[in-house]
């Protein structure tokens, strides 16, 4: 593939006019789509074009815009081999330009990282991935079906509470005539089980997690050891290490991503009643997901980061979910630390 930057559909994605951008977008999906032999050289040089024409494009409301049909739109229907490529040709043009973002393009590529980090969570952790053979035709029939469903659960509910009200009346009935029933309920719990399906999915999330330790997440800013010549033959381009400012936005950014595709136990709770903590109910690899984050806990380059890494590790939310446990302190360890021990 040659001058693929000089594409018209690259260029017509930075336009203000909603159906020209539509239309391009439209055209890089099927481009993508179709070619499942495009090399990591390849990928590097259209993003390369689409990192200009991103830079070019103005207006808030067309940059987020962009920014999501180029992620959250175009990611999930790409072929499964390209989907790795492609994401790792965007962490090394990021990796490569994000020194020249000037101060008043940052917020957008800030929101453009955003995205693609959400996007990344949505394929890998709750495996939210089109195939490459629907159309618009599949898209209609899904959200009817997810709408028909919905449908259906909102029935059983009407139907479950019309049903316990019959049975809180047949029982004050009961009472009233002198009779009781007494019933016992058992509690059962349902063990999981790890299918083949799940462990493919954690390798594509170890695949991708380890693209983000190798490139903005690694806690070295220069490797002497690390090759940088591009080999064409081979297909290998260096990742770029960090640099801070993409390490920061990362670590701020990435519980909240995370938070978007994890699913919760509904539970409702009266006025006047206490926020009850979220429980998990879906399965995510916590160890793996937060993995780069101690590394660079660990073994960062410049305390700052460290203690930033370190302050994400003990996000509240990670508490309330129950995968992270605070450390409880004895009585005899704070009266101790409250005791002065005089003068060294």
């Amino acid at each position: 593939m040659t001058d693929v930057q000089r594409t018209p559909f690259v260029r017509d994605l930075a336009s203000s006019d909603r159906k020209t951008r539509d239309k391009a977008l439209d055209s890089l999906t099927l481009f993508l789509r179709s070619r499942t032999d495009l090399s990591l050289i390849d990928l590097l040089k259209l993003w390369k074009g689409l990192f200009f024409c991103f830079y070019h494009s103005d207006r808030p409301l067309t940059q987020q815009a962009l920014a999501r049909s180029l992620s959250y739109s175009l990611v999930p229907t790409l072929p499964r081999p390209t989907v790795h490529r492609f994401l790792r040709a965007f962490w090394i043009t990021i990796g490569r330009e994000f020194h020249a973002i000037d101060r008043l393009r940052l917020d957008k590529y800030m929101y453009l990282i955003r995205c693609y980090v959400g996007v990344a969570f949505e394929i890998f952790v709750k495996g939210k991935q089109q195939q490459p053979g629907n159309d618009d035709g599949g898209k209609k029939r899904k959200r009817e079906e997810e709408q028909a469903a919905a449908k259906s659960k909102n029935q059983k509910k009407q139907n479950k509470r019309s049903k316990g009200k019959d049975n809180t009346d047949e029982q004050s009935n009961r009472i009233s005539n002198g009779t009781t029933t007494t019933t016992a309920t058992t509690d059962t719990q349902t063990p999981t089980t790890t299918t083949d399906s799940d462990a493919a999915k954690w390798t594509d999330l170890k695949s991708y997690l380890s693209i983000i330790s190798e490139g903005p997440l690694n806690p070295l800013n220069f490797d002497p050891d690390q090759d940088t010549s591009i080999n064409e033959k081979t297909d290998y381009v260096p990742m770029p290490h960090g640099p801070d400012g993409l390490r920061y936005h990362l670590l701020d950014i990435w519980i909240d991503e995370l938070e978007k595709v994890l699913e919760f136990e509904q539970g409702d709770s009266e006025e006047g009643e206490e926020t009850k903590p979220r429980k998990v109910i879906s399965e995510a690899p916590m160890d793996l997901i937060l993995g780069p984050i101690e590394t660079l806990r660990v073994e960062g380059l410049h305390k700052p980061v460290r203690t930033r890494a370190a302050e994400a590790l003990q996000d509240e939310r990670l508490f309330e979910w129950g995968f992270k446990e605070r450390k409880v302190e004895s009585e005899d360890e704070d009266e101790e630390s409250e005791e002065w021990g005089g003068f060294d």
